[in-house]
């Protein structure tokens, strides 16, 4: 019993002190302060990712992120430059033919998604970072409680302990909380729309992470976030969200 209050006390400290973190950098609100945010993750990821799919000792993969990365700053269109990674990775792996192919896995999760979360913000400002983080926020504490409180029904095998009834109930949530911190220029069908599709994509994002684990036969990505585990176990329904907001605000905007 004492172990579980002092995760949670740890839990809830770290998240804390995060969240002070991105109020400072959303605050200063530049691009220089973002990308350097995002990319300390990023590379925290990145070497979290080599662990999960098993790529250890392959060090390219840093350098290859960091290029991407750096070229990202000065890149008006950030997520393009994912194609030009696996462009890149795809033909050394071929030309060597001593490459270990997994090495591009990394590329795809979590760089692609990091490109994606920047593309964001350039595109469309800190507004939208923050809909972003109210959206995942309350899909997952929303499908926790719900979840704890009422579900009875095994949403899927990868994840056992979430119920369809948690996963219904942190989308709902979401969807409330994100038409409430949606852009002013969306329409409230609009907004609603898109907090409800991003919420379910940040639910698959936390699967994929649980997959990933459950394969990887770990129970956290990593250790740098006390009470939270690895980067990976904090940011995969961002990961995902990220990727599937920038499509749909492209859409509508």
């Amino acid at each position: 019993m004492l172990n579980i209050v002092k995760e949670s006390s740890t839990r809830i400290k770290t998240a804390l002190v995060l969240f002070l973190i991105f109020i400072l950098v959303s605050y200063i609100d530049t691009l220089f302060f973002i990308w350097l945010f995002f990319g300390f993750f990023l590379m925290a990821g990145i070497s979290e990712a080599k662990k999960l799919f098993k790529v250890e000792n392959d060090y390219s993969v840093y350098q290859y992120a960091g290029i991407i990365w750096l070229v990202a700053y000065f890149y008006p269109n950030p997520m393009e430059l994912t194609f030009i990674a696996l462009v890149v990775m795809g033909s050394v792996i071929a030309y060597s033919k001593k490459a270990n192919p997994k090495i591009i896995l990394p590329i795809l999760y979590p760089l692609a998604s990091f490109l994606f979360l920047l593309s964001l913000y350039t595109e469309y400002g800190i507004q939208v970072i923050w809909w972003l983080l109210f959206i995942v926020a309350g899909a997952d504490t929303g499908a926790y409680f719900v979840g704890k409180s009422i579900g009875k029904t095994k949403f899927c095998e990868t994840s056992p302990n979430k119920t369809i009834e948690g996963v219904l109930g942190g989308v709902l949530i979401a969807g409330v909380l994100g038409t409430y911190f949606a852009d002013d220029q969306l329409s409230a069908f609009t907004a609603v729309m898109i907090s409800i599709i991003v919420a379910f994509a940040s639910v698959f994002g936390d699967l994929f992470e649980s997959y990933l684990k459950r394969e990887a036969g770990v129970k956290d990505s990593g250790s740098i976030l006390p009470g939270h585990g690895g980067v990976l176990d904090r940011t995969d329904g961002y990961l995902f969200g990220a990727v599937v907001m920038l499509i749909l605000l492209r859409m509508v905007m």
